[in-house]
């Protein structure tokens, strides 16, 4: 959960980028709550393999004034997100 002032940004790290792997940039907007799902491009030719607990992404954390329209109250569509994967709601 996302408090109504705190907005996130998930993004990779330089270890698995230099590698190839590259997580692309998820924002987490003030007052959203659910799963996060992590979206990874593999920009190799070649397979690649990382396993849980590896510490992949981390987050940024922004704090500020609480939003007057916030995810939560604009009721976006990826709100309480399951923790199985969710496909694009386009």
């Amino acid at each position: 959960n996302m408090p109504q002032d705190v907005t996130a940004i998930v993004t990779g790290k330089s270890t698995y980028a230099r590698a190839g792997l590259i997580a692309l940039p998820t924002p987490i907007e003030a007052g959203w709550q659910g799963h996060v799902t992590l979206e990874f491009a593999n920009t190799t030719p070649l397979p690649m393999k990382f396993y849980a607990g590896e510490g992949c992404c981390q987050l940024l954390f922004f704090s500020g004034s609480p939003c007057e329209v916030s995810y939560s109250t604009r009721n976006g569509k990826y709100q309480n997100q399951p923790a199985e994967v969710v496909l694009p709601k386009v």
